[in-house]
């Protein structure tokens, strides 16, 4: 017999229906609101229980430089020496130079904290009003060793080994003012008071002030200190406010906000102080070159006076002509010009390569007045002798003596601008923190969560969908060439039997079969209207025996079998279920009969056909039970008896049904249905995929099985399905009028 070929799937354009996509998810309504108040619950306990962080900032303003020093401002513009760009400046005040002087000058490489309860300890002592200031929160349950409100420690120093750094210590207030010291592993370490050093252990502690109750824990632990440094370098925010203003705003956040209000505020003061010292230091740096040249231009200024009065002795008292004194007024101011060009390039010489521009434009003046200088020689040698030895000499006294009084002038000035630096920096606005706290932002955490929560679950029922695509309308099933006989609707009244705890022996065993106890119920019809079909169709049958199985287990193939049994018994014939799961069949126990003397039994002749028969409470109906589990189901199946025991309930009844196991779990299915003139597939909605039917037809033709059709069990309502004839395949309730 050949496999019933299935038919072509429909093609699809790839496009997006969004309408079944909204159906879809209107499906799991529930579902999504679950998840997304779940999330909107855990944003809502995050805000509350999350630390607030708080917001410090201050001001500082960079001015444009006036000037390195006086009288050598000139020397800064020739070598192109310009203000510091802003940038510059905020890289500074991120320097180590300055955070490490504020992590040293504020102790903040040493961590000490009171130890709080979990999860719920900080929020209580935020909550914590104290009524005056050393008042302390009641401990919860008589948990003295938690802080609960109030507590506080001040570490004034904590040095350790350098094997200890990064250690955590644990500290215990005592009696009074006592404390305790203890390693990580519990082992005593020290014992002291407040306000005393104390040491052992290679460790060095003071405590300034502890506020605590006797046997409150903290924690102590001294940090590295460049780790330290690079933490609070990547706290700290700098930006400048504006463009080109100079002004640039340091802000921290933290926790604590008086915390973060010192710790701006102390980072600003050193990197004034810095500005301070390395601008006093440029001053320095000069008047140390000016008094280092000081004493030669005295001693060449004694020289020159000691020689010119030396001459007059010798020759007498020689006047300068007219022509003369003007040759001499201009070599003075060229020899000046040039010795302060000359010690401009000493001062080169000690910060530029001579390849620098500014090098060489300076050389270049130095060469141009040389050469002047040596035109005005020129001129002098064209003097009567005694007017050049005057000249000559006249011009050394009065050269020196305008460097040197030049140079003790600027030396002083240079003296006052060292002792008087102010710099460039200024603080224009104070530290201080923000009224409230900048995080967490409760309202955009919230609203956050609950969008993300509705998003993944939006994501996850797609996805499942994608990954699950389950059967959803009878269609599908006919698309592979299988005609739909019923489409039973999904039964809340059956659910519930389902899931009732029900005790055996309890005589109520109609009260698990639908047809007797909810005759009216929608699934109920859906089975006699299947009732009518498979009257006409094993009219042409070769026996009176129908097949029930399906693909996979928990699809409904005993529920269906139960109540289609039922309805057919109701209308006046003798129907005769037979459980052919003899490994998990349990259609005894839904009628609350026992299993023993079943099918299993009388294949195996230890008790009779009569004997394993049993009534039901719907007239008509019989069930033939399991019996006791075999070894070898599938063996006892194929044996002679079996088709014998078929014969005979063929004969004794007016129709026979198999409930089987599933074909694609166990081969049992195909054996019975080689003695069943008709057969039918079971496949649930959202379940069953159209694989699993398809290859479950083809398993059975390869056996030489027939599926005359297929049953539509548990179909739901779904939004999704709107619009694809859905509504078509359930049935309208219509009961009697009894009033």
């Amino acid at each position: 017999m050949q496999p019933v070929q299935a038919l072509p799937q429909p093609d699809h354009d790839g496009s997006i229906d969004f309408r079944k996509l909204l159906g879809t998810l209107l499906d799991h309504k529930w579902l999504i609101a679950f998840i997304t108040a779940l999330f909107c619950l855990g944003g809502a306990v995050y805000a509350k229980l999350a630390t607030p962080i708080y917001l410090a900032n201050a001001l500082v303003q960079i001015e444009k430089k006036s000037g390195t020093a006086p009288g050598l401002s000139e020397i800064g513009d020739s070598l192109g020496m310009s203000d510091a760009t802003t940038g510059t400046e905020i890289e500074l005040i991120r320097s180590r130079t300055v955070i490490g002087k504020a992590v040293d000058n504020l102790g903040l490489d040493i961590q000490a904290a009171p130890v709080r309860f979990p999860w719920i300890g900080d929020l209580l002592a935020r909550r914590y009003r104290a009524s005056h200031p050393d008042a302390l929160a009641p401990p919860l349950m008589g948990l003295d060793e938690y802080a609960w409100g109030g507590e506080s420690i001040d570490v004034f120093q904590l040095d350790v080994a350098p094997e200890r750094v990064g250690e955590t210590f644990q500290l215990i207030k005592g009696e009074g003012d006592a404390f305790s010291l203890y390693d990580g592993s519990g082992a005593l370490l020290a014992e002291g008071h407040v306000g005393q050093a104390v040491d052992g252990n290679g460790i060095h502690l003071q405590i300034r002030e502890l506020t605590a109750r006797p046997g409150t824990h903290f924690v102590l632990q001294r940090l590295n200190r460049l780790g330290t440094i690079r933490a609070y370098q990547g706290a700290l925010q700098l930006s400048e406010l504006g463009t080109d203003t100079g002004l640039i705003t340091v802000a921290m956040t933290h926790p604590e906000p008086q915390h973060a209000v010192k710790v701006v505020d102390e980072i600003s003061r050193q990197f004034v102080r810095q500005n301070v010292e390395r601008m006093s230091a440029e001053a320095a740096s000069s008047l140390e070159f000016l008094r280092g040249q000081l004493p030669h231009v005295r001693q060449d200024l004694e020289r020159a006076e000691e020689a010119l009065n030396n001459y007059r002795k010798s020759n007498g008292s020689v006047d300068i002509s007219l022509e003369t004194s003007t040759i001499l007024n201009q070599a003075v101011a060229l020899e000046t010009r040039i010795s302060e060009l000359k010690m401009q390039q000493a001062e080169y010489d000690r910060r530029y390569t001579r390849e620098h521009p500014s090098y060489q434009a300076l050389m270049m003046q130095i060469e141009s007045l040389t050469r002047r200088q040596n035109e005005i020689a020129g001129k002098v040698k064209g003097l009567p002798e005694t007017q050049q030895e005057v000249l000559r000499y006249s011009r050394d006294v009065q050269v020196s003596t305008e460097i040197y009084t030049q140079l003790l002038n600027k030396a002083q000035e240079l003296d006052l601008v060292r002792a008087g630096t102010v710099g460039n920096v200024r603080i224009i606005d104070s530290a201080v923190a923000e009224s409230g706290p900048v995080a967490p932002r409760k309202a955009l955490i919230v609203t956050g969560s609950t969008l993300f929560g509705a998003a993944l679950a939006i994501a996850f029922i797609l996805v499942r969908k994608q990954l699950n695509p389950g059967l959803e309308t009878p269609e599908a099933i006919e698309h592979l060439g299988l005609p739909v006989y019923a489409t039973v609707p999904f039964s809340e009244r059956q659910n519930q039997i389902s899931h009732s705890k029900r005790p055996r022996g309890a005589g109520d065993g109609g009260a698990a079969l639908l047809a007797a106890s909810s005759p009216d119920d929608l699934a109920v019809e859906a089975l006699r209207s299947l009732r009518t079909s498979l009257h006409f169709a094993m009219l042409e049958a070769e026996d009176n025996r129908l097949m029930i199985s399906g693909p996979s287990p928990k699809v409904g193939k005993s529920f269906v079998s139960l109540n289609l049994a039922a309805v057919i018994a109701q209308t006046g014939k003798r129907v005769l279920l037979i459980d052919m799961d003899m490994r998990k069949g349990h259609l005894h126990k839904l009628l609350d009969l026992k299993a023993d003397n079943g099918l299993s039994d009388t294949l195996s002749k230890r008790c009779t056909l009569d004997q394993a028969i049993r009534a039901t409470p719907v007239e008509g109906m019989f069930l033939l039970p399991r019996g006791q589990i075999p070894p070898n189901p599938s063996e006892l199946l194929m044996h002679p008896n079996f088709t014998a025991l078929l014969e005979q309930t063929s004969a004794a009844f007016d129709l026979v049904i198999f409930d089987t196991p599933p074909l694609l779990a166990v081969t049992d299915a195909a054996i019975v249905g080689r003695q069943a003139g008709t057969s039918l597939i079971v496949a649930r909605f959202g379940v069953n995929h159209a694989r699993e039917i398809e290859l479950a037809v083809k398993r059975f033709a390869q056996n030489g099985i027939v599926i005359k059709g297929a049953i539509f069990n548990g179909m739901k309502k779904r939004a999704s399905a709107y619009g694809y004839g859905h509504r078509y395949y359930f049935q309208y309730e219509y009961k009697s009028d009894n009033a």
